[in-house]
């Protein structure tokens, strides 16, 4: 009893057992992003100008390109798990399998580029300010 139709057992409906796991991985990551956002906003507003020379030198510091990536991981694992949820509760025929594949070449390809970029910066830079 309990475990609805017969039919229901055969499609494979119902419940997939991963809900609170998943529920859980978003609620670290919107407290992650929260924090890392929070300290990203007031550094900026930390810094004596926003030109390229002083953003460049700024992000040059180890103190800065290591939360500024630890952001761009806990910004894009947030939006994929947002977004999948999306797709799982609104798309119902066979191209919810696509769209999942698009949604994770898009999100970690996005990612990577952050990452690359700011370790390209952080690592040329010839002076790092403090944040």
């Amino acid at each position: 009893m309990g475990r609805g139709t017969a039919i229901g057992r055969v499609r494979g409906l119902g419940s997939a057992k991963h809900g609170a796991h998943h529920w859980w991985r978003q609620r670290l990551t919107s407290a992650s992003n929260f924090f890392l956002m929070g300290w990203f906003m007031l550094s900026l507003a930390r810094l004596p100008a926003l030109d390229y020379a002083g953003v460049h030198a700024w992000l040059g510091s180890m103190w800065v390109a290591v939360p500024l990536v630890l952001l761009v991981i806990s910004v894009f694992y947030h939006f994929r798990l947002g977004l999948q949820v999306v797709i799982e509760d609104y798309q119902h025929d066979e191209s919810r399998t696509v769209l999942m594949i698009l949604l994770n070449f898009f999100a970690v390809g996005m990612g990577a580029i952050a990452i690359f970029s700011i370790l390209k910066i952080a690592f040329t830079a010839t002076t790092g300010a403090a944040a």
